[in-house]
């Protein structure tokens, strides 16, 4: 045993170092990098949206990145609630491509998935015709080799805005906010361009980028209030989002409004998760933003406050916890369905195969550790904050691992679940995350094309509800969803973690 595991640890190792990768820096197609902006489009406008690597600074070195028109985030994309818009892409890199606007309730054939899509090649071009029937805060990224495009660039926002002026409370501004990750080793970006690792657990980075910066700031004014649309865009990280010393008041989620605004001190965010949340900055001074997690705190910008706003306050609207009745009507037709038993039953769960199963040395014991293998840590609320085993974790590939979810009524998996629906079905849908699993962690579960609202997380009733379109989680829980079936077509279910999803964990549901 103790030889086996310093081959283990002496593979790993390998793996580690061999997995830092520099992509072809002979490839040709650079372009330059420039700083986002947002992009007011009218109903019936056409937007042009290209793939392409560009380079920038990130850890102390130029690296080879990728970026939507040139800029990290790529433009925000600015519509009114009910307008359709094109966006022509175009695919200007050496890798396959897709366009995936998350959480829109588009037409099936523009979703971007593999489901309705051949994935694009170098070079080829699509035109996405897309509708947004909801208020809210949405964004745009890969559904083609997502676990390498994304974490290098490839994300940018849709700003829905509501056709109800007093559907949110006034501010002075709205700021679009990426937060993610990227993992560096040796100076370069440590991601397989060909073959993907880390599929066990996922590439948690090591450099954490607000806006695709090191070190974002945002000016602002002594009296002003800033909203913030903040996305989760990393591949595995989960962001639990504080700033210090300023009050937030959580307004919106993935798909528009909670039924009642609330102050808090953080906010969760999964991976592909949003909030919408406003801040008052009091005074002058530096506000740290920050991801607070059980084991740290890591700064990830600062807000710098100078002189005082000259233009309109809204302090007094900000200390109001405004009741959204439009929110609450929107979710009234649906709550006759919130107490009944679940009509589907999925639990999530793992297959270690082949090698990795070797390596373990046993099997998976009800307490987390394994039988005459490695012991496998687990967090106390069911969330891995980190990566806690990075040796294991850098030998997992496809051929080792196989995430799942299994179908508890039919015994299917993944792509063999066949769920047929009709519009206008209202789903109850237990997710339950098997604790029990070879490696048990959180699974943020996306639903394409479709809204579902959280309806209880592990027997606790949710009382402020807010339409979603990703949900966590956590190892050892179950969360009970309510999927509002309302777009025609083929489409996906998964975990957005990108690693999970290229090792299997995926399914497909027909709705008719």
């Amino acid at each position: 045993m103790k030889n086996k595991t310093i081959l283990f640890i002496l593979a790993a190792t390998i793996i580690v170092f061999g997995a830092a990768y520099m992509f072809d820096r002979g490839f040709q197609n650079i372009v330059q990098i420039k700083q986002s902006e947002i992009v007011d489009l009218k109903d019936g406008d056409t937007y042009d949206l290209a793939a392409a690597y560009v380079t920038k600074e990130i850890g102390g070195k130029r690296q080879t990145m990728l970026a939507y028109n040139g800029s990290i985030p790529g433009p925000t994309i600015r519509v009114a609630q009910g307008a359709e818009i094109t966006v022509n892409f175009k695919n200007d890199t050496d890798l396959p491509a897709l366009l995936h606007s998350h959480g829109v309730r588009m037409d099936n054939a523009f979703d971007g998935s593999q489901l309705v899509q051949k994935e694009m090649k170098p070079g080829e071009s699509f035109a996405y015709k897309l509708k947004f029937p909801d208020a809210g805060i949405y964004w745009y990224h890969p559904h083609a080799k997502e676990v390498f495009e994304q974490p290098l660039g490839l994300y940018g926002a849709f700003i829905v805005t509501p056709n109800d002026l007093a559907y949110f409370p006034p501010v002075n501004r709205e700021i679009p906010l990426f937060l993610s990750d990227l993992p560096i080793e040796n100076g370069v970006i440590a991601l397989g361009k060909e073959k993907s690792r880390g599929l066990l657990m996922g590439n948690y980075g090591n450099v954490m980028l607000t806006n695709g910066e090191e070190n974002y700031t945002l000016a602002a004014s002594a009296g002003e209030t800033v909203r913030l649309y903040i996305v989760n865009a990393a591949n595995v990280r989960p962001f639990n989002f504080a700033i210090k010393g300023l009050k937030m008041k959580l307004v919106g989620g993935d798909s528009g409004a909670y039924e009642k605004a609330s102050f808090t001190e953080n906010v969760l965010l999964a991976p592909s998760e949003r909030a919408i949340v406003d801040v008052l900055i009091p005074k002058t001074g530096t506000y740290e933003i920050q991801n607070k997690t059980l084991e740290r705190t890591y700064a990830l910008g600062a807000i710098f406050a100078s002189g005082e706003h000259k233009d309109v306050s809204y302090k007094e609207e900000f200390n109001i916890l405004q009741i959204n009745a439009a929110a609450i009507k929107s979710i009234d037709m649906f709550r006759a369905y919130f107490k009944r038993e679940p009509d589907k039953r999925i639990t999530l769960s793992v297959d270690l195969v082949g090698g990795m199963q070797n390596m373990m040395g046993g099997r998976q014991m009800g307490d987390g550790s394994m039988m005459g293998g490695m012991a496998m840590s687990e967090s106390p609320d069911g969330i891995e904050w980190e990566d806690t085993n990075q040796m294991m974790n850098a030998m997992s590939d496809t051929d080792t691992v196989a995430w799942k979810i299994i179908d508890e009524d039919t015994g299917k998996e993944n792509m063999d679940i066949d769920w047929k629906f009709k519009v206008g079905d209202k789903i109850k849908i237990r997710i339950t995350n098997d604790a029990n699993s070879a490696h048990p962690m959180q699974h943020p579960i996306h639903f394409h094309g479709q809204r579902f609202l959280v309806l209880d997380r592990n027997g606790v009733p949710q009382t402020n509800l807010v339409w979603k379109d990703t949900t966590l989680i956590p190892s050892g829980q179950y969360v009970d969803i309510l999927l509002d079936v309302s777009n025609r077509g083929e489409w996906m279910a998964h975990c957005h973690i990108a690693e999970h999803l290229e090792a299997g964990m995926m399914m497909g549901f027909n709705v008719q």
